[in-house]
């Protein structure tokens, strides 16, 4: 079994490589772990591999917010230094602060 060490963490802000979005990880799986049905609906030749973290983010664009499930290697820092809006993060986070939103709640 291998081991895969997250490059980005709880309460980051990233943005989507490709895509027009961006939002706050809320959590991280080390592998992909989401259904076969939702991995098969990629495209074949833009889905990336299952060995690698997989983050949960509540996202959002230009017009909505949701929970976005992305693949670490579709994944930068977001640089912009503005706070991401998402109604549920005040759920789970603290103020933003330089990028990051402190978790404040207790993980099991």
């Amino acid at each position: 079994m291998q081991t895969f060490r997250a490059k980005y963490h709880l309460g980051q802000v990233v943005r989507h490589r490709k895509h027009p979005f961006r939002g706050v990880i809320f959590d991280v799986d080390p592998e992909f772990a989401n259904t076969e049905e939702w991995y098969e609906s990629i495209p074949e030749d833009t889905r990336p591999d299952r060995d690698q973290p997989y983050y949960h983010l509540f996202a959002e664009n230009e017009t909505t917010y949701y929970v976005a499930y992305v693949s670490e290697q579709n994944l930068v820092v977001d640089d912009s230094g503005e706070p991401v809006d998402h109604p549920d993060i005040a759920e789970m986070f603290g103020p933003y602060s330089d990028g990051f939103y402190p978790l404040h709640v207790q993980l099991n």
